[in-house]
């Protein structure tokens, strides 16, 4: 079978992981199919909350497992863009709280 030549003999704890790295990397897919899809809506470059937060769900994940997998270049690569989408979140729930065109000044 073609798979084994992929993976080779995995034990079942392990394909449990590879499982969850897998689950893990589709979060992550499914945030740029959602901006692709919310932009062609919109007939103009959009991005949706729902990027980032698949952005963070798969981040985490795929931070769990390459912590599993002991990565230390697979996990420097993912494990800061988390809290770099919070951020993002954060940002947009200020802006959605603030009115667009307040010239108040803030003494």
């Amino acid at each position: 079978m073609w798979w084994h030549s992929i993976i080779g003999n995995v034990s079942a704890g392990n394909m449990g992981w590879i499982i969850f790295g897998f689950i893990g990397q589709i979060m992550f897919t499914m945030r740029f199919i959602t901006q692709w899809l919310a932009s062609e809506k919109a007939k103009k470059t959009v991005v949706p909350q729902s990027f980032w937060i698949y952005s963070i769900l798969g981040s985490a994940v795929l931070s769990i497992y390459a912590i599993y997998r002991r990565d230390p270049v697979f996990l420097l690569g993912q494990l800061p863009s988390v809290f770099i989408y919070f951020r993002n979140i954060m940002l947009n729930r200020k802006s959605e709280v603030q009115p667009a065109n307040s010239n108040s000044l803030d003494v």
